[in-house]
């Protein structure tokens, strides 16, 4: 039975945690203040909530959201990217960034995302995924693809015809 403290910070990480679609656990040791506080104001800029936890609190909380970890997934210090669906992708492109990755400090543990545990590979995979707007630009790109291509297929019959006619009336004909 965890102690008064640890009860109330149990219970104040689980209330921040019920509007969060999605988590990512990172190892968070060795940086410096400066290193920290950059960190931390790149993913408060992505509206990505960050805190640190002990190991033993983090896993009784995911434990009572149904997810169990492996065992060395809370060992050493812990710390907990959260936010809605979108805040998982922006905290592992930054976790993930080459300054971040270049320090050599921080180590992405694990996450959940939409009810799914995500492993250490899973969750730095996430960094790939493109972000929304990028998403819907594509999604433009395709939808317009054809009809883009089929514009330009009947612009060229009528201007075909129109160089040939040029070419007739320059020569001379």
């Amino acid at each position: 039975m965890p102690n008064l403290v640890n009860q109330l910070i149990i219970k104040e990480l689980e209330s921040e945690l019920t509007d969060a679609d999605s988590m990512l656990l990172v190892s968070f040791g060795g940086l410096t203040v400066v290193e920290s506080e950059d960190l931390r104001g790149k993913l408060a800029e992505q509206n990505v909530s960050f805190r640190m936890v002990k190991n033993s609190i983090a896993r009784r909380v995911f434990a009572d959201r149904g997810f169990e970890f492996d065992a060395d997934t809370f060992s050493g210090n812990t710390g907990l990217a959260y936010g809605e669906t979108e805040s998982a992708i922006h905290a592992a492109k930054i976790f993930t960034s080459k300054e971040v990755k270049k320090a050599g400090k921080v180590t992405v543990k694990g996450g959940v995302m939409e009810g799914s545990l995500l492993g250490p590979q899973d969750a730095v995979q996430l960094a790939d995924v493109p972000d929304r707007d990028t998403l819907r630009a594509m999604l433009l790109g395709v939808i317009s693809g054809p009809a883009r291509q089929l514009v330009g297929t009947l612009n060229a019959l009528p201007s075909g015809l129109a160089r040939v006619l040029q070419a007739r009336v320059d020569k001379g004909e």
